[in-house]
Formats: C-alpha cells, sequence, structure tokens
C-alpha cells in the first residue's frame, strides 16, 4: 500500500446519500412541466406508469448495463404521448431533486478539503441513471469546494460497475498508473472487486448516514475478500491513515 496520488470515489452512500429517496416524488415534481397530455393521463396514472416501465427496464437490462435517464424519459414520454415545457437536461435535475435533496456523508466535505490541502487529486465514478453533468451539479452544490477533475456516471458509458471499462477511463484521464490510484466505495464488488480488477488499491467504506441510519446493513454480507484493501466506518479513519503515510 503506497500513498496514493488521487483518490476516486463512489457516488451514493459514499460521498453524498438521497434521505427521504421517494420515486413518486421525482415524479410529481416533473408532472407539472408536462405542456401536451391528449389524453388527459393522471398523476397517478403517470407516476403507475413510470414506475412500472423504468421496473421492466431494470429486469431486462441486468446489473452490467445502464439506461440512461434523458432516454429513459424519451422512452416515457412517446409510450404516454405527453410532451413537457423543459428539455430533457432540465427535467432530468428536476426530477433528481425531486427525488431526494442530498446529504452529504459525515465528514464527506472535511476529507475532501483535507485532500486538496495535500495536493491529492479526486474523481467520482458512479452507477447511476443520472448523467455525469447532473451529477457534477449535485456535487457542487452539496459539496462546493471539491476539485473533483471528472465525473463518470455509467448512463454516460453503457457499463456499470464493476465492469471494468469506466475504470480504465478514469484512468487515462488521470494520466496516471492504477497503481497511484485508490477507489473508494460502499459495495464489495461493484467498488472493491472493481478496482481491484484494474489494479486500483480499494478501500471499503461503510459509514453511517448522518440521521443514523446504516443504508449498508447486510449489503456486504457473506462477500469475502482475499486480497490487501482497506476496511473504515468513518473518513476521518482515511486522514488518520494517510497522515501516516505523508
Amino acid at each position: 500500500m503506497q500513498k496514493p496520488e488521487m483518490i476516486i470515489f463512489d457516488y451514493g452512500r459514499t460521498l453524498l446519500y438521497q434521505p427521504d429517496f421517494n420515486t413518486s416524488n421525482g415524479n410529481k415534481a416533473i408532472y407539472p412541466y408536462i405542456s401536451r397530455n391528449p389524453r388527459n393521463i393522471s398523476f397517478e396514472e403517470y407516476d403507475k406508469s413510470i414506475i412500472e416501465l423504468f421496473a421492466k427496464i431494470k429486469a431486462e437490462r441486468g446489473d452490467i448495463i445502464e439506461i440512461h435517464e434523458h432516454n429513459f424519459l424519451k422512452l416515457a414520454m412517446e409510450y404516454m404521448d405527453i410532451s413537457l415545457s423543459v428539455s430533457i437536461e432540465e427535467a432530468e435535475e428536476i426530477i433528481m431533486n425531486g427525488i431526494s435533496q442530498g446529504a452529504i456523508m459525515p465528514y464527506a466535505d472535511i476529507l475532501l478539503d483535507y485532500l486538496n490541502s495535500k495536493g491529492i487529486r479526486t474523481g467520482v465514478i458512479s452507477n447511476n441513471c443520472f448523467s455525469g453533468d447532473a451529477l457534477k451539479r449535485l456535487f457542487d452544490r452539496l459539496l462546493p469546494r471539491n476539485k473533483f477533475e471528472f465525473v463518470l456516471a455509467s448512463s454516460d458509458y453503457i457499463f456499470r460497475k464493476p465492469h471494468s471499462i469506466m475504470f480504465d477511463i478514469a484512468l487515462q484521464k488521470s494520466g496516471l498508473s492504477a497503481d497511484k490510484v485508490w477507489y473508494c466505495g460502499d459495495s464489495v464488488v461493484a467498488d472493491v472487486q472493481g478496482s481491484k480488477n484494474v489494479g486500483m488499491f480499494p478501500v471499503l467504506y461503510e459509514g453511517i448516514t448522518a440521521d443514523r441510519t446504516n443504508p449498508f446493513a447486510h449489503q456486504n454480507d457473506n462477500l469475502k475478500i482475499d486480497f490487501e484493501y482497506l476496511h473504515i466506518t468513518d473518513w476521518n479513519e482515511l486522514i488518520d491513515i494517510l497522515e501516516q503515510m505523508i
């Protein structure tokens, strides 16, 4: 284990989380922006159709292929013969913020400030149907001092972690070899094994959200790791470890 020149993070339940997550609230947020609705589809009908359509797509896609929110919205709007008064990009953000305003995982802001002060570069790789641009704006709102060099979302690159492609693209963007990069995330399969497979040093983070709920309960149970990695439950632990290496 050597001091990293760059640390790349997962998004959900790693740097940020989504309190009061509710898909229907996202649908409720975008429904007033429907500008053409010849079938007079009610909100209840709209909400039901959106949830059912996404469930069908998720069942077909499996765990490796991602569906981009822009494509899903285009499908849903044309399926219901509906038009919006805002662009797909604007609709995506309205829906994302309607689902949850988002919140910072405890001490994530302190960790990023520390990494910035030590010249350790940062970036993000996320399995997410929302675009990297939308996620970057969310990070800028909640973690305004971030210096992420990139925010890669699976929606923009088709493949989901643990597939190697987004890790490889991140390395290419960084200009670094894999042994100089650490990757932090909450999933043993997607994050720890995924980053290890491309030669990054993995960090498994299982923190408690600010509202004291544990989103990691049973998520990683019975998953064995037979290679070197770090397991932390508080971002201050990572600061302490890095301090000893600097």
